[in-house]
């Protein structure tokens, strides 16, 4: 019997935890995609939103130009874009960037700020804006959790054996936090 033991610790517990350890690692990488097809979905929602709201500010403030010729190139680079985060998080900062920017431009325009139209693309804006930093906290919460399985020991050596890579982390400012009061204009 006691070598019938001796067996089961010496190879078919490690067995067993290399199995559990490579099928743990492939759930999290699943969820990982999961989690960053929802990032891309809230992204592409972005992008259809923005001719509209370019448009709209276009109609009132036709000579800020250079603004919204700005905002329509970062869009185009963002929409194809479909490399690693990292690369598309540089793109969506500067996107990001161009929307404030275009949002500081409104503010110079009152009967725009008034518009109807404008609220409403504005409020789309930020609800996207919402569902996209909930997508990115899900998304990173899901690579924190497997980069740690990758580096912690004794699993760091299933990751290495079977070639686990390290995923990036998503961070990009939000565009706008919040809709501005009507009542204020």
């Amino acid at each position: 019997m006691t070598p019938f033991i001796v067996l089961f610790v010496v190879v078919l517990l490690p067995v067993v935890f290399v199995i559990l350890t490579y099928n743990n690692l492939v759930s999290l990488k699943n969820y990982i995609r999961e989690s960053w097809s929802n990032i891309d979905t809230e992204l592409k929602r972005r992008y259809d939103l923005i001719p509209n709201l370019v448009a709209t500010v276009k109609g009132y403030a036709a000579h800020e130009r250079e603004v919204l010729e700005q905002v329509t190139a970062l869009r185009t680079r963002c929409v194809a874009n479909n490399g690693t985060p990292g690369e598309q998080a540089a793109d969506e900062g500067a996107l990001v960037a161009a929307i404030k920017q275009l949002l500081v431009v409104v503010e110079r325009y009152p009967d725009l700020k008034a518009d109807a139209h404008f609220l409403a693309l504005q409020k789309e804006l930020v609800t996207t804006e919402d569902r996209i930093q909930a997508a990115r906290r899900f998304y990173n919460g899901n690579v924190r959790d497997y980069r740690n399985q990758c580096e912690t020991f004794p699993s760091s050596i299933v990751a290495g054996l079977f070639g686990f890579q390290p995923e990036g982390f998503f961070d990009v400012p939000p565009a706008v936090r919040e809709v501005p009061d009507v009542g204020s204009f």
